[in-house]
């Protein structure tokens, strides 16, 4: 450790004064909360061991956390509409001017609401572009019964994405339907976390949750509509014994509150908002099952990877997850959990009470999970994102 720290100072520091006056700073667009889209930060973190000043640009929301101790800048707007064509309008404007009069910049454009302004900029400046999609943009469930709106997004897509020498996504099978579409490669970065130790000395009773009763966590920073929530919730009522964690946010919430209020569950259903991912992580790695229940409801959907599978993982907690393709792979390629055989309530609680039960099963599950959190974390997946950013241009130090 200390002689990688000793080259990557020889790295930056031993061949010039000030790197940062000579570098081209990495600017990085997103729309999604700067605070919480763990993805963005990672990459920020990686691309900061280049050397390079990074900045993100993001917009503020009225639950917004702080960002005051990221290593790098961060510049969220402010703006009137957060939603609609009238939220991308003022968002693409602002972005595209407060990009084109930089001295000069590599450009990283998250998810296809960013890249317009990016490309034109990277065109006109002639800069560097790198295209991370999170998401098949175009087969999310806001989009699929939206035919103006979609051919839209369509079409810039259309004019962008095939133009643009560096391309990533985050799953193989998102890579796969974009290559069948445009003809081009995507390289695939898939969302997994640093390797987790947990403080050994937290509690439940520290945290404020019950100390013996079993909990069940339900992580998401979109908890919309088609993500299993609202079954889930309405499966408690068969769970008396049950408490369930929602750590986020989401459209669905204020329903998931309503539901709880109706069936009488409210006190066993606790809703923490939105957290930093340490604190999270806390309280993901006390609870006793990670669920992860979208549904199949477009292609974006269907080929999803969710991020908070793997912090399950890293949390060391057995996963009850919707069959979707890649979420399949991974439970049943790494024995983490079972797979959810139904979205009815009663089924559903079932299952839970199942797994909850079967001690042989969660001993399993406990050996599986820590040789997967060994394997699938970001320390390893970072290599990659290393190598693709040099494809592109940007030298790193030894790691």
């Amino acid at each position: 450790m200390l002689l990688q720290r000793c080259r990557r100072f020889s790295y930056l520091y031993g061949k010039r004064k000030n790197p940062y006056r000579l570098q081209d700073v990495v600017y990085i667009s997103v729309t999604s909360d700067v605070a919480t889209d763990q993805r963005v930060l990672r990459t920020a973190r990686t691309l900061d061991l280049s050397g390079r000043p990074v900045h993100i640009i993001g917009r503020l929301l009225p639950d917004s956390l702080p960002v005051n101790d990221l290593p790098f800048r961060v510049t969220r707007f402010r703006l009137v509409f957060r939603r609609g064509f009238a939220f991308y309008a003022c968002f693409t404007v602002r972005l595209f001017f407060f990009l084109l009069f930089r001295k000069k910049a590599f450009l990283v454009a998250n998810d296809l609401d960013t890249l317009f302004p990016n490309f034109l900029v990277s065109r006109i400046r002639k800069w560097p572009l790198v295209y991370d999609s999170h998401e098949y943009f175009t087969g999310v469930p806001a989009l699929c019964h939206r035919r103006g709106v979609r051919w839209f997004w369509k079409q810039i897509e259309k004019l962008t994405v095939p133009r643009i020498p560096v391309r990533i996504t985050v799953n193989r099978s998102i890579s796969e339907l974009y290559r069948q579409e445009y003809g081009v490669a995507f390289h695939v970065i898939r969302n997994m976390p640093p390797l987790w130790r947990p403080d050994k000395k937290q509690t439940r009773t520290g945290l404020g949750l019950p100390g013996e009763a079993p909990i069940l966590v339900l992580q998401g920073t979109g908890i919309n509509r088609d993500r299993g929530a609202e079954e889930l919730v309405h499966s408690m009522a068969y769970l008396p014994d049950v408490y369930l964690l929602i750590i986020g946010g989401g459209e669905v919430l204020p329903l998931l509150k309503q539901i709880c209020s109706e069936k009488g569950i409210g006190g066993r259903v606790l809703f923490t908002g939105k957290m930093p991912y340490v604190q999270m992580m806390q309280y993901t790695s006390v609870s006793d099952l990670g669920l992860s229940l979208d549904k199949d409801t477009g292609l974006n959907q269907r080929y999803s990877l969710p991020n908070k599978l793997f912090d399950y993982i890293q949390a060391g907690i057995p996963v009850l997850a919707s069959p979707l393709p890649e979420v399949r792979n991974i439970v049943e390629t790494y024995g983490i959990g079972e797979l959810l055989r139904s979205f009815d309530p009663e089924q559903m609680a079932d299952q839970i009470r199942s797994m909850l039960r079967n001690r042989e099963k969660r001993e399993q599950w406990k050996k599986s999970l820590l040789k997967a959190a060994s394997t699938l974390c970001w320390e390893k997946e970072r290599n990659e994102l290393i190598r693709v950013f040099r494809q592109a241009g940007i030298s790193f130090p030894p790691v």
